[in-house]
Order: C-alpha cells, then structure tokens, then sequence
C-alpha cells in the first residue's frame, strides 16, 4: 500500500512539474501585436504554434539589447519560454516569453 502511495506522489509530481515546461529552440515569426506585446510563434521542425505574452522578455539581437519593435525585422528567432495556458484580456496565451535571441543580421520580412 505505501509503495502504491509513493508512485501516486511520484506521478502527481511528474505532471505538475511537466506542465510549467520551459521551452526553447528556433521559432518563426509569425505576427507581433505591439500594444498587447505578444508574438505567434511556429516551432520550426513540428510547426507547432505558440501565442505567447511576451511583455516581460529580455529581448537581444547579436547579443545587443533591442526593443519589442525591432522584432518585426525579423522572420527566424530563437525563443526560451515558460508553457502554460493563461487568460489575459480574453485571449488564451500559451505561455510567458522570457527570452527572445536573433542572432545574425538576415532580414527578410
């Protein structure tokens, strides 16, 4: 009975941990909103896309501080991001953008 119990707690622990994930890696940009700051993203590979908060980002291109509107430069970004469903102002977010990385100077939007 208590190995039961500590596997249950073990499970319980695993899914809450798994549902505040931290992603990253290489994203599309897809549109940006600069009154709300929020970005749609494309993971690249699976395509898989992600409406994020991104108020709060630290955002750099070639490694130099950079402001939310000079995102639009850009078409391939690399995004660290914390996956979780929020609600903000009526619209469901899939996470909170903490770090947003260009590196290279290809423009191409």
């Amino acid at each position: 009975m208590r190995k039961a119990i500590t596997i249950s707690f073990f499970l319980i622990c695993l899914c809450v941990i798994s549902s505040f994930a931290i992603e990253s890696g290489m994203f599309r940009l897809l549109s940006l909103s600069d009154s709300e700051k929020l970005i749609l993203v494309s993971h690249i590979p699976s395509k898989t896309k992600y409406l994020l908060d991104a108020s709060a980002a630290k955002i750099t291109i070639n490694e130099k501080s950079a402001e939310f509107k000079d995102l639009k430069a850009f078409s391939v970004i690399q995004v660290k991001f914390e996956r979780k469903k929020i609600k903000r102002k009526g619209i469901d977010l899939d996470g909170n953008a903490m770090e947003i990385r260009v590196a290279g100077l290809e423009k191409i939007k």
